[in-house]
């Protein structure tokens, strides 16, 4: 049985014998990151910079943030200044709610209205390299801080985010709730499933050889489940997001951690 059946006929059976549990079902107290059930080996990757790969990404971030764009002759520190200190906990506070604009944003969304609006850079997208280095920098300024965001303000936008968490989609009828609520700590395909907090993006993934965002992970358990993906810039994502980071409130940033 090739991988891709054996994740078939695994997750077909999570959903027929495990139905999800509710959304709210694992206390505070007892949520943790995925680092948690990684190797001794993966951890001592992640903790050490010299030995960690999404550093990469962190240190052409750092070069992006004070190069000047060619077109309005800015840089990031301009306005932001030394981007160690004027970005301590931004991440953690994402996604947020801009008053300027009405509506709810994500990092990625910041870093990318920031670069058409004042630099006037033509926009890249949440996984474009220079959109992971800036996002990777900015992130590691968070490393260690308790995510902590807007409750209140962001409460439409978590709610819809918990609906998505736990409706059944695509062809295997799963859930996110199956395997991040229901059955976390088991094994898919050799792999422990973690509770799906957001805690590290964005993060080197083994499986991709590359640093990715959440969007593309979100796309990857998708696919998984068989479902349809969300068209591009679609205000599921962004919902997904933000009740994940709510999830993961007072769990530590790890950016950019590192996962299988």
């Amino acid at each position: 049985m090739n991988a891709a059946r054996l994740f078939v006929f695994i997750a077909a059976f999570l959903a027929v014998a495990n139905p999800p549990a509710r959304a709210d079902d694992i206390p505070l107290a007892e949520r943790r990151s995925g680092y948690d059930q990684m190797s001794a080996a993966l951890k001592a990757m992640q903790d050490d910079d010299t030995a960690n790969p999404g550093m990469l990404w962190v240190l052409e971030g750092e070069a992006l943030w004070s190069a000047k764009a060619t077109t309005a002759g800015k840089a990031c520190a301009d306005c932001h200044g030394d981007g160690t200190e004027s970005m301590k906990g931004v991440a953690a506070r994402h996604p947020a709610y801009d008053e300027k604009r009405g509506q709810v944003v994500n990092l990625a969304g910041r870093i990318e209205a920031c670069r058409v609006e004042r630099q006037g850079l033509a926009p890249l997208g949440p996984d474009a390299k220079e959109s992971l280095a800036l996002a990777a920098y900015v992130a590691r300024q968070s490393r260690n801080l308790p995510i902590t965001i807007d409750e209140k303000a962001l409460a439409t936008t978590i709610a819809a985010g918990r609906q998505l968490f736990i409706a059944r989609q695509g062809h295997l009828d799963l859930s996110c709730a199956h395997c991040h609520e229901a059955n976390w700590g088991r094994k898919l395909a050799g792999l422990p499933l973690s509770q799906g907090h957001t805690t590290g993006y964005p993060l080197y993934r083994l499986e991709w050889q590359s640093l990715g965002s959440l969007y593309r992970r979100l796309r990857a358990c998708l696919f998984g489940m068989r479902a349809a993906y969300y068209p591009p810039g679609a205000t599921e994502y962004l919902a997904l997001e933000t009740y994940l980071m709510w999830r993961a409130r007072g769990l530590p940033m790890e950016s950019p951690a590192v996962r299988p």
